[in-house]
């Protein structure tokens, strides 16, 4: 089933036949499945239902992140390329600045937001069941990818909620087709490792990507062997399944190219459903689709409290799919026993 070629009315009426033919059969199924579907973004399926179950969130960026708190007890949602992480609870106070706002609540909904990347806010009116509606915020980028979402878990709306209704209108977005990243060929970057080893924050890790205009991918490749190394695919689910064992608490983060989400804490038993692995409790969900992970990585970056490890995933654009920690406090030394889980895997000599 494909609209890509229709144009116009024509093409908003046939995406919202299409859209409501799947929703008769499947009334829950996410719009970004359906969206796949009919060959579009979600942000296009979503503007195309304006006016009808999808208002324009006419405020800025940081406007509306700064309501966030006030809608009570939500759901938040995060995906990366392959990952999606689910949360409930409720929106701290906005922190940070006009490019990046900080939501900071460790072990809650602890959120950073790159409003550079915020293009197009809807509300969302969902009939999940019948005789049922779910209200939703969605935030998508300039492409109509979804960057970060969340629906309200009260029944009664509160003000938070029906402030939104008065900013509402039926303005439609514009979007633009997202280019395929390219794969280059790994650059000569005189001075990396020198860099790499002289950090004493990991938060210079973004300074330092740009100075050497590199991808994340990129520098953990040329750093192989040194504050890197490659380990086979398995081994995400490897970790999460010892790491749940011993109740060793991580950090969790999946990001979208709009919005990084952490869940932090100690993890359920990874399972299998419906050909994702699973981790999750009633409030939090972790979902992977394994088989679209390509590279992983073990990395050490230096701090001053004696450094930090990460597992990193990618996917075969070189895109993140997910990041995780030991639970850390700032100050304080990175756990012995996480150090000991990630040294347990062997280098991937598939990747030399």
């Amino acid at each position: 089933m494909s609209v890509s070629r229709i144009s116009s009315t024509a093409r908003r009426r046939a995406i919202l036949d299409a859209f409501d033919a799947v929703r008769e059969t499947s009334s829950t199924q996410p719009v970004e499945r359906i969206a796949r579907r009919l060959d579009i973004s979600a942000g296009e399926l979503q503007a195309a239902r304006i006016g009808r179950d999808t208002w324009t969130l006419s405020l800025a960026p940081r406007e509306l992140a700064r309501r966030f708190e006030a809608l009570g007890a939500v759901e938040a949602r995060t995906c990366s390329p392959a990952a999606t992480l689910v949360q409930r609870g409720r929106y701290p106070r906005l922190d940070g600045s006009d490019a990046a706002g900080l939501l900071l609540a460790p072990g809650g909904l602890d959120l950073r937001l790159l409003f550079s990347h915020w293009h197009w806010a809807c509300l969302v009116r969902e009939r999940p069941r019948c005789g049922s509606i779910d209200w939703q915020v969605q935030v998508f980028d300039q492409h109509g990818r979804m960057l970060h979402s969340c629906r309200a878990l009260d029944t009664a709306l509160n003000e938070g909620w029906t402030a939104l209704f008065e900013v509402a209108t039926e303005d439609e977005p514009a979007f633009t087709q997202e280019m395929p990243r390219p794969i280059r060929e790994l650059p000569d970057t005189e001075g990396l490792a020198e860099d790499w080893g002289a950090m004493r924050d990991v938060h210079q890790f973004f300074s330092l990507l740009r100075r050497h205009g590199l991808e994340r991918h990129e520098a953990n490749a040329l750093m192989e062997g040194h504050f890197t190394e490659a380990l086979a695919p398995a081994a995400v689910e490897n970790v999460l399944r010892r790491a749940s064992e011993q109740r060793l608490p991580l950090m969790c983060f999946v990001s979208s190219p709009g919005c990084v989400q952490i869940r932090t804490g100690a993890l359920p038993l990874p399972e299998w459903r419906d050909g994702r692995l699973s981790v999750s409790d009633p409030n939090f969900a972790l979902r992977l689709d394994e088989a679209a992970i390509l590279r992983v990585w073990r990395v050490h970056k230096p701090n001053a409290d004696g450094g930090v490890t990460s597992l990193e995933a990618f996917d075969e654009q070189g895109q993140m799919i997910l990041q995780l920690y030991a639970e850390r406090r700032e100050g304080q030394a990175e756990r012995a026993d996480w150090r000991r889980l990630l040294e347990a895997f062997p280098r991937w000599e598939a990747m030399a």
